[in-house]
């Protein structure tokens, strides 16, 4: 019998995998927040070999960027203004 690949996730996927990452663990460190996401989005049955931090951490960016979540790593710097 064929075993079933597990899917591979979306942006989707693993945005919804941050915000239930901080409602569960909300003090998260930077250093261990991938690893988090990952084992989070392997726990809902995704394939996460090809996750890469990046992605992660993009995603992370872009949610908070457009204030879908806080910042709670603290690791999004706010454009300064440039007026002078």
């Amino acid at each position: 019998m064929k075993q079933k690949k597990k899917p591979y996730p979306k942006n989707s996927d693993i945005a919804k995998a941050i915000i239930q990452l901080f409602s569960l663990k909300p003090l998260v460190k930077p250093e261990e927040f991938v690893d988090s996401v990952k084992s989070l989005l392997e726990r809902n049955g995704f394939y996460v070999k090809l996750v890469t931090p990046k992605r992660v951490w993009r995603i992370y960016e872009n949610m908070v960027r457009k204030r879908q979540i806080y910042d709670y790593l603290l690791v999004v710097k706010e454009k300064e203004n440039t007026f002078t």
